[in-house]
């Protein structure tokens, strides 16, 4: 299979897709439904001694770059363009295979991906009472200052942030101000990292007075019906990018497959 990206049209998805070993057959059904020529993932749960390195070429992505551990976290790339990775910090001293990045070979010059993967933070939303909540805005912190000293240039950053950052990401602003994920620490710390020369890719096409959601919790038995979701899956384009942005698509249906992650993949397209 060829390793150069065609002209026009270019479309990177990002999934969460909570366990690539156990979900690994979900994966090719979202490269159906989708097409993507890179498809970036969260949550793979496995140890990089034990990655399937198979499945890339199986289902048409020959390029692959990954970075797990045993149990938790996890990140991976699939590429049907070469893909060559980029050195990224540890963040916050832990090594816990949160990001990766790569440079993706495009006809038209090379286009720097990060695929993050933020920590949840818990369920307690107080600093002091939760580590995991202190971890999750240190982590965006850091983020931030990284941004700030390196400004982002014909780069895309995706992910699953585990932030829903506007009043219409979530199913009840009001009733999930004090939730994790969708406080205000949160959302302005966020806001605060995607503004270091960053645009929401996805709300470019999409008003913000609009809902929006990506997520919707395994607790909802009827997760349609109730449709109490949040918006915690994300890409952003560096801003010299969004005059190539062309559409954005989040597979909701991918919700309701047998077995399926409780995020669903989003997609969005460039024209690079």
């Amino acid at each position: 299979m060829s390793t150069k990206a065609r002209p026009g049209r270019f479309r990177i998805a990002t999934w969460n897709i909570n366990s690539l070993r156990l979900r690994q057959e979900l994966l090719g059904r979202v490269v159906g439904e989708l097409a993507p020529d890179v498809i970036c993932l969260q949550e793979t749960k496995v140890p990089d001694e034990l990655f399937p390195t198979g499945i890339g070429a199986a289902i048409g992505y020959p390029h692959v770059v990954y970075r797990g551990m045993k149990s938790y976290n996890g990140v991976a790339i699939f590429s049907r363009v070469a893909l060559e990775p980029v050195a990224a910090p540890d963040w916050c001293a832990k090594a816990d295979c949160r990001h990766i990045a790569v440079r993706v070979a495009l006809p038209s010059g090379p286009v720097l991906l990060h695929d993050f993967y933020v920590p949840a933070g818990g369920d307690v939303a107080d600093r002091a009472a939760n580590p995991k909540f202190a971890h999750k805005l240190d982590f965006v912190a850091e983020a931030t200052a990284h941004f700030t000293a390196d400004p982002p240039r014909r780069t895309v950053l995706v992910g699953d942030l585990n932030i829903a950052p506007l009043e219409n990401d979530v199913w009840s602003h009001k009733q999930l101000l004090d939730v994790v994920s969708h406080t205000p620490v949160e959302t302005q710390g966020l806001n605060d990292w995607m503004g270091r020369g960053f645009v929401d890719a996805v709300r470019h096409f999409v008003p913000p007075d609009q809902k929006l959601y990506s997520w919707w919790s395994y607790r909802n038995r009827d997760w349609a019906a109730s449709d109490r979701g949040r918006r915690l899956d994300h890409v952003w384009v560096s801003k010299d990018l969004v005059p190539a942005l062309r559409g954005q698509t989040i597979l909701r249906a991918a919700r309701d497959w047998t077995q399926t992650s409780d995020h669903v993949p989003v997609a969005v397209d460039l024209e690079l």
